[in-house]
């Protein structure tokens, strides 16, 4: 059976919750949901691990040629004058050298990757050496100023053996790729990726492309945003249409997604308004819980379990669920996933605006963009705070985060900007 998330997570407040209140509680009490699974290197980018992958053997095995050239013992070596020595044989990549060579006062033949030969400690590059004659004997002369273990990498230096190189929950990047390739790893465990719903409700809502609008009507700008955003968290994205404000309906598809998935995310009806049918299907098929966090742009959020299924009730507007996506649903989608909890890393930068008489009491979030100067780069506030206004978020580098208690922001102020780029999303 599966872990499910705590219940004690989604604990409702009757006052505003702060922002940072409403991370903790969700941090502390959030646990992996997924299932684990066999996963073949090449399909492994971006899967969560499961296990703890530690390295067999030591990495090199073996103590190799870094550059292609000559290998030499440094006890036959003057470093303050260089070295003519006889060439005794050829190392390549592969098998090593032929036992029985003799080596002593010789250099030999090496190309990059090649097994170093025990006696031989030091290699010297072919471009900084000089092949020499001496009647029919080759020779070489090493230049001057190489150290004893030049161009050599030892085995071992990489990896040890028997070292962690991957903790359970860390998320595979290309470059983890080759080092598990390293190691021989054809498959690696991980926890199966999230299965997550997304729902649009309303009778307003029309899928872009599907008709023409009547008068009333919107077209449906969250679904495809929430969807890339749900692909950046790792998550499958499962599409589940738009919902019609009736009861009945609502709550037979809402308990028949949650038989299938993990997580189950909606915008708009994350409030208590009579036609949010929304929140009456999942009281009667499971536990809900609202949060009114002092946010801006955001505020109202519902949370709640059906059985061993997470949902999310995000805001209507697009703004507020881009940015209620990033605070709370996509490290609680990582973590839920077996992943630690992301938490974004903010930058220090110079405010490019003032902004007095601030109102306290709530953390803001506010769309920007990084410009250059004079004076070096600083961050620009978009002038507009409506959150419907998809134009900021298309403007938009990244977010400055402003505190509950600060009481106003003049020009040249440093203030925290989390790029987007914290998220997986790509700078314009």
């Amino acid at each position: 059976m599966r872990k499910t998330a705590s219940n004690d997570c989604f604990a409702a407040c009757a006052d505003l919750m702060r922002h940072a209140d409403a991370v903790e509680q969700l941090k502390l009490a959030a646990m992996p949901t997924a299932k684990t699974e066999a996963v073949p290197l090449a399909a492994a980018s971006s899967r969560v691990l499961a296990e703890a992958v530690c390295s067999p053997y030591p990495v090199p095995r073996h103590t190799n040629a870094a550059v292609d050239g000559y290998a030499f013992s440094s006890t036959d070596y003057d470093a303050d004058a260089g070295t003519t020595l006889p060439t005794a044989g050829r190392a390549s990549a592969g098998p090593p050298l032929a036992p029985g060579t003799r080596l002593s006062g010789a250099a030999v033949r090496i190309l990059t990757g090649a097994v170093m030969p025990d006696e031989l400690d030091s290699v010297a590059m072919q471009e900084d050496t000089e092949s020499l004659q001496d009647g029919e004997r080759a020779m070489v002369r090493l230049p001057r100023g190489l150290k004893a273990g030049a161009n050599v990498r030892k085995a071992g230096e990489d990896l040890q053996q028997g070292q962690e190189i991957f903790a359970p929950g860390h998320i595979l990047r290309p470059q983890d790729l080759a080092a598990l390739a390293s190691i021989g790893h054809g498959t690696v465990k991980c926890f199966r990726r999230l299965r997550v719903g997304i729902v649009s409700s309303g009778d307003e809502i029309v899928r872009a492309g599907a008709r023409e609008l009547d008068i009333g009507e919107v077209y449906d700008a969250n679904a495809p945003m929430l969807g890339a955003l749900v692909g950046l968290t790792g998550a499958e994205e499962i599409d589940l249409g738009v919902w019609p404000d009736e009861l009945d309906q609502v709550t037979r598809r809402l308990a028949g997604a949650a038989r299938e998935l993990d997580v189950i995310l909606t915008s708009g009806g994350a409030s208590q308004g009579e036609e949010d049918y929304m929140s009456a299907a999942l009281a009667s098929l499971g536990s809900r819980h609202f949060w009114r966090i002092a946010v801006k742009p955001g505020r109202p959020m519902m949370f709640g379990q059906i059985g061993q299924t997470t949902m999310i009730g995000l805001p209507g507007n697009p703004v507020a669920v881009f940015v209620c996506f990033l605070m709370y649903v996509y490290p609680l989608l990582r973590r839920l996933a077996g992943a630690a909890w992301p938490t974004p890393r903010p930058i220090m930068m110079p405010a490019a605006f003032g902004f007095p008489n601030r109102k306290l009491g709530r953390r803001e979030f506010w769309r920007a963009s990084v410009i250059d100067g004079p004076d070096g780069a600083h961050v620009e506030k978009f002038a507009r705070d409506g959150s419907g206004l998809i134009s900021g978020l298309r403007a938009a580098d990244g977010l400055i985060e402003i505190d509950e208690n600060v009481p106003a922001i003049r020009r040249g102020d440093p203030v925290a900007f989390i790029p987007f780029s914290e998220f997986g999303i790509l700078s314009r």
